[in-house]
């Protein structure tokens, strides 16, 4: 039997479970890998909203990366909320020096209720730093206008024209989430020097989305390293991340946007005890 992989989340902390390293380790052991986590910043947050953030220095991020990799094989990394650009150049830095691979970033920007999470001075570190690292990654709609500086795509056509253009800045692949577009389905795409990929899905009706994004780059990181096969683990990704949505409304998680169910395949549901009310 082989080994099982490791994987690593450089994230923020949300307290509330559903989005962040919280997230991430769940979309981690629900695929089948070991996680760890560096944070990056603590958050004051809950599924109605961010109340504040506490960045970790950059040099404390760099020495949780150092300790990981010093003692770890590390078979695969997900990027998250990096806040500020001196962070984004610390984990840069820190990655090339251990030659991190199978890199999946998540250009968190701005989360589900509103609130910035990534100063705009780092957009152009993350662009210049990190990019060209990664071996994918994986913007939605108004994270991939901001990057290029561009207008937010309004169609599929327009979408693969705009995950062409990220890959000028140098990561080797970009999977594009069509989830902003209306409609009843959720095209995304996948965009490589000479391929692309598209994924359909139907739209699932809830409001319990909270930690989408990070669900799917954390579930895709898994798979890449289980699989080491960039279009077979973002099938398998959103394969994940869909049951995840789709069994989200089982929870009774706050009062706003609450968290997908990561176990959705592995729990059995059970009445239990009541819930207290969201205040």
């Amino acid at each position: 039997m082989p080994p099982i992989a490791n994987v690593l989340s450089i994230a923020g902390s949300d307290p509330s479970g559903g989005a962040g390293i919280q997230a991430d380790l769940k979309s981690f052991s629900a695929n089948g890998v070991y996680g760890m986590a560096v944070v990056t910043a603590l958050t004051a947050q809950n599924t109605r909203g961010v109340a504040g953030v506490e960045r970790v220095s950059p040099s404390f991020v760099a020495a949780q990366i150092d300790a990981v990799f010093a003692d770890i094989a590390v078979d695969a990394v997900k990027i998250g909320m990096v806040a500020t650009a001196d962070i984004a150049r610390a984990i840069a830095r820190s990655l090339l020096r251990h030659g991190a691979r199978n890199i999946v970033l998540d250009p968190v920007m701005v989360a589900k209720g509103g609130d910035r999470l990534l100063a705009e001075e780092a957009v152009e570190a993350l662009r210049a730093d990190l990019l060209p690292l990664c071996d994918l990654v994986t913007p939605n709609l108004p994270e991939i206008a901001a990057l290029l500086g561009e207008p937010e795509p309004q169609t599929p056509g327009a979408m693969g024209t705009a995950a062409r253009c990220l890959l000028a800045c140098g990561p080797r692949a970009v999977l594009l989430k069509g989830g902003h577009l209306p409609g009843p389905e959720c095209p995304d795409v996948l965009a490589r020097t000479g391929e692309t990929v598209w994924f359909e899905g139907p739209r699932h009706e809830t409001r319990n989305t909270h930690g989408t994004g990070c669900t799917l780059s954390a579930a895709i990181a898994a798979q890449l390293a289980i699989t080491g096969d960039l279009v077979e683990a973002v099938r398998l990704a959103k394969a994940y991340t869909a049951g995840a949505i789709a069994a989200a409304d089982a929870l009774s998680v706050g009062g706003g946007h609450g968290p997908t169910h990561h176990f959705h395949a592995v729990w059995a549901r059970s009445a239990g005890a009541p819930r207290a009310a969201a205040r």
